[in-house]
């Protein structure tokens, strides 16, 4: 079996509107901004589920047991590479209180179109307020959008 490489394989776009998270449809996709190529190499941040532990052994029991308890996803944010004019991703994520999707294809060509059966991550979120990074020698201009989830992701969806 051959390990499939990262780099350049993982698609990121914003999408405004997404009738069904579990089977998003191609106009949908393509409605929406392709983030990928103007993010950092580090810029996808905290969309790893944490799952907490219930437990459920008794004061009697002499070993400890817990069943899955609540999801979450903790510091998430996309950090992106200023650009000097038409910045349609900045004047779109930067404010607080935007809604809308974040959409993730990994393991294919990032430059591939969306197509159908893909598989797919769907994130319903809101986005913090922006903030600027401090300037760095040897760096360009960055900046940085938390993002919040409105609803649970679907982690296993694809394209319609």
């Amino acid at each position: 079996m051959a390990d499939i490489v990262s780099d350049g394989f993982t698609r990121v776009a914003w999408v405004t509107t997404i009738a069904n998270i579990a089977a998003p449809t191609t106009t949908e996709l393509n409605a929406g901004i392709l983030l990928h190529d103007i993010m950092t190499s580090d810029g996808f941040s905290g969309f790893d589920p944490s799952t907490a532990a219930i437990v459920t052994s008794k004061f009697s029991s002499t070993f400890d047991t817990s069943q899955p308890g609540r999801i979450s996803y903790t510091g998430t944010m996309l950090r992106f590479c200023k650009q000097l004019s038409g910045d349609t991703i900045y004047t779109t994520m930067y404010a607080k209180g935007v809604n809308g999707f974040v959409v993730v294809r990994r393991s294919l060509a990032a430059s591939a179109a969306w197509a159908s059966t893909q598989p797919i991550e769907v994130y319903p979120s809101t986005t913090g307020q922006g903030r600027k990074l401090d300037p760095e020698p040897n760096s360009l201009e960055r900046w940085e959008s938390p993002i919040m989830f409105s609803l649970q992701p679907n982690l296993l969806a694809a394209v319609a």
